[in-house]
């Protein structure tokens, strides 16, 4: 990779946060290549250049439903607001929101980042 594939340095000074989700406790327990997938975005964050990388798997098991809580999912919005996030991966998008209000503040969580 070279120098003009890595991000702006102040998306880079801010944290990576890889979001590991399964929405039911059969996938997790069966679905190990999607996980070994999931967390293999830790090195993509890095070869992107970013240094401070948060994992966040608490929620695996947990359905997007609306109806579980889910803490990690949580906390991740709670950084975006703080402009504490500079790249969230996961390895889908459907991962983050399967109903648009949640889809709405991960959108408007992002936005809010990006004036900071």
């Amino acid at each position: 990779m070279t120098s003009a594939d890595l991000l702006p340095a102040a998306v880079l000074k801010r944290k990576a946060v890889v979001y590991i989700r399964q929405s039911t406790q059969a996938q997790v327990q069966t679905n190990l290549e999607s996980q070994r997938r999931q967390y293999e975005l830790v090195e993509v964050a890095r070869r992107r250049g970013f240094r401070d990388i948060e994992v966040i798997d608490d929620d695996l098991g947990r359905s997007a439903s609306g109806m579980v809580a889910r803490p990690g999912f949580e906390r991740l919005v709670a950084w975006l607001c703080a402009g504490e996030v500079g790249a969230v991966l996961c390895f889908d998008a459907s991962r983050l929101a399967r109903n648009g209000r949640t889809g709405i503040i991960c959108s408007n969580s992002a936005a809010w980042s990006r004036r900071g």
